[in-house]
């Protein structure tokens, strides 16, 4: 009758299977992300986070702004722009149109006389926020 070695209570199988459990165990563990361990850190973490959030929604809003700032302030610009022509007796306001982009000015239409035209180009530059004109204006032909 053969009788197992007492001395070794687990065979050179079980070892084996325990360390192969272990490594597996281990390596799960290094998969995971380290969570905060105390209530003080998760409240730290969270704070950090809603900082980060409230940084982004305030670059956002003033991203917004200004792009509602560039609108109106453009309009305004056209408003003012077609007003000055509107004052002046040989100019059209209805036979010239004027749209504002970033500040610059672009008068499209008909101008009675090369002088009219070059005078629309002084009326617009002098408009408050106007950075550029650009005149498109046509001169009327006698014929």
């Amino acid at each position: 009758m053969t009788s197992r070695n007492s001395s070794r209570p687990f065979g050179l199988t079980s070892l084996a299977a325990a360390i192969t459990l272990l490594s597996a165990f281990g390596l799960a563990a290094c998969n995971r992300a380290e969570e905060p361990r105390t209530a003080g850190q998760q409240v730290d973490v969270a704070v950090g986070k809603a900082k980060e959030a409230a940084e982004q929604a305030r670059a956002a809003t003033e991203q917004v702004a200004a792009g509602a700032k560039t609108a109106i302030t453009d309009a305004t610009i056209t408003a003012a722009v077609k007003a000055e022509l509107a004052r002046d007796s040989e100019l059209s306001a209805l036979s010239i149109n004027v749209d504002t982009t970033e500040g610059r000015v672009a008068l499209r239409g008909t101008a009675p006389n090369a002088i009219a035209r070059d005078r629309a180009t002084r009326l617009a530059a002098a408009v408050e926020g106007v950075r550029k004109v650009e005149n498109q204006l046509t001169v009327k032909s006698n014929g």
